[in-house]
C-alpha cells in the first residue's frame, strides 16, 4: 500500500480540478453564461433588481414596511420575467447539471475513501462498519 502526502493529495485534486473544467458539462455551461452576459436585456433586468435590493434594505432598516413591501413585490415581478427569458432559464439548467455532476464526484470521492477504510481495516463493506468494530462486536457492553 502506497501512502501519499498531503500535498500530493491536494496536487492530485488539482488535477482533477483541471479535468472537470475541460468536460461538456462546464464547457457548455461557460458557453451560455458568455451569452448571459452578453444579454442586455437580462443585464437591465439584474441591474434594476439590484437597485430594488437596496432599496428594501433600507426601507427594513428603517422600518418602512409598506414601502418594503411594494419594493419586494416588484423585485419578485421582474425576477419573473427574468426568469422567463429563455438564455436565463438555459443558464440555470446548465448551472443544476454543473451543481449535479460536482455533487456526483464529491460523493464518489466521499463514498470511496470510507470504502478503502473499511477494506483497509479488513471491515464489512456490506455493513458499512470498520475492522474495528467488527473485532470489537460492533457494540458497547458497558
Amino acid at each position: 500500500m502506497s501512502t501519499y502526502t498531503r500535498s500530493e493529495v491536494i496536487q492530485q485534486a488539482q488535477s482533477l480540478a483541471h479535468k472537470i473544467v475541460e468536460t461538456p458539462e462546464i464547457e457548455r455551461f461557460k458557453q451560455v453564461e458568455a451569452k448571459l452576459n452578453e444579454n442586455k436585456k437580462v443585464q437591465e433586468y439584474i441591474s434594476r433588481i439590484k437597485s430594488l435590493q437596496k432599496q428594501a434594505v433600507n426601507f427594513q432598516y428603517y422600518e418602512k414596511t409598506e414601502a418594503q413591501k411594494k419594493v419586494e413585490k416588484e423585485i419578485d415581478r421582474l425576477q419573473a420575467e427574468l426568469d422567463a427569458i429563455p438564455v436565463v432559464e438555459e443558464f440555470k439548467q446548465t448551472q443544476s447539471s454543473v451543481n449535479d455532476f460536482l455533487q456526483s464526484v464529491t460523493n464518489t470521492i466521499a463514498n470511496e475513501v470510507t470504502n478503502q477504510i473499511i477494506r483497509d481495516t479488513g471491515g464489512d463493506l456490506l455493513e458499512g462498519t470498520t475492522g474495528s468494530a467488527v473485532q470489537s462486536g460492533g457494540s458497547c457492553d458497558h
